[in-house]
């Protein structure tokens, strides 16, 4: 096998992802049809029966029979859930139950009608996102759908039979159906049924076949459905090649570029792309360029462009932004870097005479686009009339005060000139009145600065061309002066306007990327989970002015309860309400709430962030008041926010389970290095007092022998003690359960207690302790810091002669922190610390080595040291060990002054 033979792993590892997810979704079967009538619902419950036989589980949520008889028959024998009963405008309405149908879970459930509008105060605005709920849980669907609800056919359906549609169903829908089964009948029977009643009502019957049943709309219908359904098996076994590496269908593939606006005729281009891009099996995208004049657009316009871009992702486009100043030039280099074979536009619709002004943008594609074929497609809205006599809504322009500041400027720039030059410098007067035109379009835009340019030819017409004070002119030759001076005058004017623009529009963006990066900053110093969401919702108030809510799970399963996460001043409490819009969110992933098509009802914006493998968080936000920003043209500024802030969540998230998986190996190396230590070091005392006890039953032992041996148990015995003891300590400090009660006391109190409880293990040794004449009280814990010194002279006992010096000295530093700290250091005179031991002796089952070979006498599992590190550290100060000169070693500690000592009184 070749290379190039191999299967891509990347496809096989998006094959398997898929796999995995199909095994846990729902299958949902479509019965499709080319108009009502055909029989979708008749044969959607044949089916239905069928499986029932076969033994599954069916229910039906909802299925309308239209009074029709036979239809009405088949239903007879399956379990109906009960419908919801919702009241709309005093109007008693049947819904399906979405939630009676999620308790009862049967493994197929029938819901007809898959195009249908749910009443207001249902949960989805769509009877289709209830289907996808369903098969979220798991639930198999069969449904019902005709080509005409199909969203990218709409308008091609309103052109052939003159309705419009009003109800659709995203394309994506119908092309992740597990199974569609198309349902088709003769035009003629089809009529016949519906003569027959047996489609609608005789009144409604004879209503339609007047209008929507005409034999040549049944006949584009049919044709439309046909061919959207050759294209789905078509696209079937182009898959089918892939998985199984038959043949490669196509060298090179197309790919389309549809250019979108705010124009109300972009909807029909975007939907004309869907269908050519179905046509020739291929990727499209729809690219709108934001330009400097995009700045000044209207909500209306804005909210027109972001309905564009939501059409074109919801038909399995990929909507994208470009920011330049030429929309051809970022069009068709945009294109060349994405391999994009064809672009289309639309025509034309402007009054002729702004060609003559600047290039038409058609031409200059066509010009830039080189091998890529551009189509220009039709304009017209969907209800066919056209587009001639339509008013756009008006644009925001300059104030009338802006107006009047132009004029004013002019009136300056003539008493200035009258005052500077006279009558007599006409040239330089000129120059006076550009210099003002300039100022005007820097300061209030293109509108005024034309207005000042108009002003400024009439003012220098009237106080400084003879004769005087008048507008007549008596020498021809300065009509090319004003000629000249008013061409200039506006040339500058819309130079100076479109720089103005331009840095505007470089202004904007890059507002969004300091606060884009400003965001992507704060999220880098979060080292958990909730602290990356209370940093990302104090920069989305502070950038858009909104309150922000967050919540996350008990676990990181989806199905698991929400916790609301403090967000401090920048939160607000959710309602009942709210929190059930949240937990939905949690449930079932991706946007609900204000701004969408799920629970639109709901005051905010509920995202529910995710990594690529697991669902990690809500965020929810409420528009607070009038002042806060978020609009149709930020919510691509706030997805961006959430996409870092989901990030930060998965990075945070990964490093506390990388923490937890590093936290159990280490846990499990300590239970096997325990187990080994502790194994022989337990064995050995509790074997000699075994042994040792054992003798003393023998009554013939002599008095000394059998003292001799009692000393052996009480010293193996106190081994075993402090062996446990040290276990225990152990544990305490690795569990956070030592708790520091520091009290005002002498440090020669702990040196003297601990020298006390150390005499025999040190026996023949000398000991001198020097302690500086100057030590003050030093806050700490009694019983700790004996433990501290005790493990430290034990740890002397075990590695030095039995006759060697030990000595104890602590000196006072008060430059050391806020008011200076007390130093130990505890010595001896033994074979010294192996190069390298400095820090190892601190570690855990760590025991040195007092020669070459030779392990240190007197047992132990090394912890003693462990110990003594973790109580320093607990109050706060430092530990250290190091060769003394002359041979020894050296074991030295701080203990830092924290707080007021209290004040001592003299006795009288």
């Amino acid at each position: 096998m070749t290379d190039d033979d191999r299967p891509d792993p990347e496809a096989l590892l998006a094959r398997v992802k898929a796999d995995l997810a199909r095994e846990s979704r729902g299958k949902l079967t479509i019965f499709f049809g080319a108009s009502p009538g055909v029989g979708k619902t008749y044969a959607m419950l044949e089916a239905a029966r069928l499986e029932r036989e076969a033994g599954r589980d069916v229910a039906i949520g909802l299925v309308e029979t239209h009074g029709r008889y036979d239809t009405g028959a088949l239903v007879l024998g399956h379990e109906l859930l009960p419908r919801r009963q919702i009241t709309h405008r005093g109007i008693e309405l049947e819904e399906f139950d979405l939630d009676a149908a999620l308790a009862r879970k049967p493994a197929l459930l029938l819901v007809d009608e898959l195009a249908h509008t749910n009443a207001e105060g249902s949960r989805h605005k769509k009877r289709w996102q209830d289907v996808e709920e369903l098969l979220v849980a798991g639930i198999d669907v069969f449904t019902t759908l005709n080509v005409q609800h199909l969203e990218s056919l709409r308008d091609v359906v309103t052109q052939v039979t003159g309705v419009v549609v009003k109800e659709s169903v995203p394309d994506r829908i119908f092309e992740a159906a597990d199974d569609v089964r198309i349902l088709d009948l003769p035009i003629d029977e089809l009529l016949d049924r519906l003569h027959q009643g047996k489609v609608y009502a005789p009144a409604q019957a004879a209503h339609a076949g007047e209008n929507f049943f005409r034999p040549g709309n049944l006949i584009a219908l049919r044709e439309l459905a046909l061919r959207v359904t050759a294209q789905r098996v078509d696209a079937e076994m182009r898959r089918y090649r892939d998985a199984q590496g038959i043949d490669r269908t196509w060298p090179v593939g197309e790919r389309l570029l549809v250019s979108v606006s705010a124009s109300p005729a972009s909807e029909r281009l975007i939907r004309s792309a869907r269908r050519l891009a179905a046509g020739l099996h291929c990727d499209w995208i729809a690219a709108y360029v934001e330009t400097p004049a995009a700045l000044g657009m209207t909500a209306s316009d804005k909210a027109r462009l972001a309905h564009h871009l939501d059409l074109a992702r919801t038909l399995g486009g990929e909507p994208v932004t470009l920011a330049a100043e030429r929309g051809p030039e970022a069009i068709v280099r945009f294109a060349r870097t994405r391999n994009v074979t064809r672009i289309l536009v639309g025509k034309p619709t402007h009054a002729r005479w702004r060609d003559r002004l600047r290039a038409p943008f058609l031409d200059e594609l066509v010009r830039l686009s080189g091998d890529i074929d551009v189509h220009v497609l039709s304009g017209e809205p969907l209800d066919g009339r056209p587009r001639a006599g339509e008013r756009r809504p008006k644009r925001r322009g300059a104030s009338p005060s802006a107006y009047g500041a132009s004029v004013l400027v002019v009136v300056l720039a003539t008493l200035v000139s009258d005052a500077t030059f006279g009558k007599t410098q006409l040239a330089d007067v000129a120059m006076v009145y550009l210099l003002g035109v300039v100022l005007v379009a820097l300061r209030w835009g293109l509108g005024p600065s034309l207005t000042a340019a108009v002003a400024a030819v009439l003012a220098l017409d009237f106080f400084f061309v003879p004769p005087y004070l008048t507008f007549a002119v008596a020498d021809l030759r300065h009509v090319v002066t004003f000629a000249v001076m008013f061409v200039v005058a506006a040339v500058t004017s819309g130079l100076t306007a479109r720089v103005r623009g331009q840095a505007d529009a470089a202004r904007e963006r890059e507002l969004r990327t300091a606060s884009l990066y400003a965001l992507t900053r704060k999220l880098a110093a979060a080292k958990v989970p909730a602290e990356a969401l209370a940093l990302g919702a104090e920069h989305i108030v502070d950038v858009f002015g909104v309150r922000v809510a967050a919540w996350q799970g008990k676990s990181r399963d989806a199905g698991a309860p929400l916790v609301a996460v403090a967000l401090g001043a920048a939160g607000y409490e959710p309602d009942e309400r709210e929190q059930a819009v949240a937990e939905w969110v949690w449930k079932n992933g991706g946007a609900a709430g204000n701004t969408t098509d799920t629970l639109p009802s709901s005051r905010g914006l509920y995202v529910s962030l995710e990594s690529p493998t697991k669902r990690l968080a809500v965020l929810g936000v409420l528009v607070a008041d009038d002042a806060a920003r978020i609009g149709v043209d930020e919510r691509p500024h706030l997805d961006a926010f959430l996409v870092q802030i989901a990030a930060a969540l998965a990075r945070t998230t990964l490093a506390e389970e990388a923490a937890a998986a590093r936290r159990e190996v280490l846990a499990e190396q300590l239970r096997n290095a325990l187990l080994s230590s502790v194994s022989h070091d337990l064995r050995t005392p509790l074997a000699v007092i075994t042994g040792t006890a054992s003798t003393l039953l023998d009554e013939r032992l002599a008095p000394a022998t059998r003292r001799e041996l009692t000393e052996s148990i009480l010293l193996e015995a106190e081994r075993l003690h402090r062996l446990v003891r040290n276990l225990l300590d152990m544990t305490r400090l690795e569990a956070g359960e030592v708790r520091i009660t520091r009290e005002w006391q002498p440090l020669e109190e702990a040196v003297g207690a601990a020298l006390g409880r150390t005499r025999a293990l040190l026996g023949r040794r000398s000991v001198s302790t020097d302690l500086a004449a100057d030590l003050p009280l030093v806050p700490y814990d009694s019983l700790l810091m004996q433990q501290l010194l005790v493990n430290l002279l034990e740890n002397v006992a075990k590695y030095t002669p039995d006759d060697s010096a030990v000595e104890i000295h602590a000196t006072f530093n008060p430059n050391a922190g806020e008011r200076g700290e007390v130093e130990i250091v505890v010595a001896d005179r033994g074979k010294g610390l192996a190069p390298g031991d400095e820090a190892k002796v601190f570690e855990k089952f760590y025991r040195a080595e007092t020669g070459p070979g030779v392990r240190a006498a007197g047992g132990g599992v090394g912890l003693g040291l462990t110990i003594a590190r973790g109580i320093v550290e607990a109050h706060g100060g430092r530990i250290w060990a190091k060769n003394r000169a002359g041979g020894g070693a050296e074991f030295a500690f701080t203990v830092p002054i924290v707080g007021e000592p209290p004040i001592v009184e003299a006795e009288p």
